[in-house]
């Protein structure tokens, strides 16, 4: 049976973006004609968590309502790089714990973390979804694997907005971030575009 995953921002024991994350279980078990007996409010309450600091709650669970947790401190960590790789066929439409697919790519690529391309279409990280930098604003890609809380958070208080990002368009971007449920728009590491290892040709450019 498979298994899903919720992964949790908990900082100095106030626990984030609750409403969405339990809107996402909701949807899972509804999507697969199951009712949902996990209150994600409740389970973090019988924790009774008393640590200060930043911490990754993380909720992993099956159709059956069984469930197991974690509370795993947390750093945000710097990329060295990013390498895009295709991936036509791969479907995340829900947070699976089963990770494989995304490992094998991992595994196959030369940098610190990959960018997924589908169809040219720019999609996600193997851990985060993307925003992206044009003059001031910041973009979404819509052509997203999985619609993370984070996203649709900085969506809904219109802080990003989204916009079609592809291989033939993303170097009218200048940055980008990854953000997901432990990183946000306010605190997350901000990289040039340059830090793709295997960017496409500038249009217009020369090769030599």
């Amino acid at each position: 049976m498979s298994q899903f995953i919720e992964s949790i921002k908990v900082d100095d024991r106030k626990i984030f973006m609750l409403e969405l994350h339990q809107h996402r279980v909701n949807e899972t078990f509804s999507y697969f004609g199951h009712e949902n007996p996990l209150n994600l409010a409740q389970v973090f309450k019988n924790l009774d968590h008393q640590e200060e600091g930043l911490y990754k709650f993380k909720v992993t669970y099956g159709l059956d309502g069984k469930f197991r947790t974690q509370m795993i401190p947390y750093a945000i960590s710097e990329k060295a790089n990013f390498e895009l790789v295709e991936n036509n066929s791969y479907d995340y439409a829900f947070k699976f714990e089963d990770r494989t697919e995304l490992e094998h790519m991992k595994q196959r690529s030369r940098a610190a973390e990959i960018i997924i391309v589908k169809n040219n279409h720019i999609t996600d990280t193997s851990y985060s979804n993307l925003i992206f930098k044009k003059g001031k604003d910041w973009f979404t890609p819509k052509s997203f694997l999985l619609n993370g809380v984070q996203r649709q958070h900085l969506l809904k208080t219109k802080k990003i907005k989204e916009a079609e990002v592809t291989l033939q368009n993303i170097h009218d971007f200048s940055h980008f971030q990854l953000i997901n449920a432990m990183n946000n728009l306010d605190d997350q590491l901000i990289y040039p575009i340059s830090k793709i290892k295997n960017l496409p040709q500038k249009p217009g450019a020369e090769a030599f």
